[in-house]
């Protein structure tokens, strides 16, 4: 349990990351990834949802504690803010970049827009409770959650 003074207490079980933008560049994992996923999935379930632009995200993540959902229909947006809601609002903390995590990233318990090398759209900025400019920063955020308490209170 994190208690957000003023803003919510979060009972985080839950890590979904987007793939391609957030995690990966061009379909291939960044390298500060592994590490990171192993420190967070010792405390954490963590999952990926994609649309595996690339056909690249299973072989990409072999060999990781990691969940893997790829996108079955053309709603990604809808499909992704599903997964959440199956999952428990409450209890997950997600992770985007594109258009089609806006609805992710507001309806997780706390949704973190990622910059990174491609950028970020406006609407998962405006969705999300906290920007950060690299992938790396975002998920350290959540291992050392004094940085989110900071960030969030009121």
């Amino acid at each position: 349990m994190i208690e957000i003074p003023n803003f919510k207490t979060l009972n985080i079980q839950h890590i979904i990351c987007d793939y391609n933008g957030t995690i990966a560049k061009d379909g291939m994992v960044l390298p500060e990834i592994k590490e990171l996923f192993e420190k967070l999935s010792k405390v954490y379930t963590l999952h990926v949802i994609t649309a595996d632009t690339f056909g690249s995200v299973h072989a990409q993540l072999e060999g990781y504690d990691v969940n893997i959902k790829v996108l079955s229909t053309e709603y990604h947006t809808e499909e992704k803010a599903a997964y959440i809601s199956k999952l428990g609002k409450n209890a997950c903390v997600a992770l985007g970049n594109g258009n089609n995590d806006a609805a992710m990233l507001s309806s997780a318990s706390v949704g973190i827009a990622v910059i990174g090398d491609e950028g970020c759209a406006k609407d998962a900025f405006m969705s999300s409770d906290v920007i950060c400019k690299n992938i790396t920063e975002a998920l350290s955020m959540i291992l050392q959650n004094k940085r989110l308490i900071a960030t969030l209170r009121r």
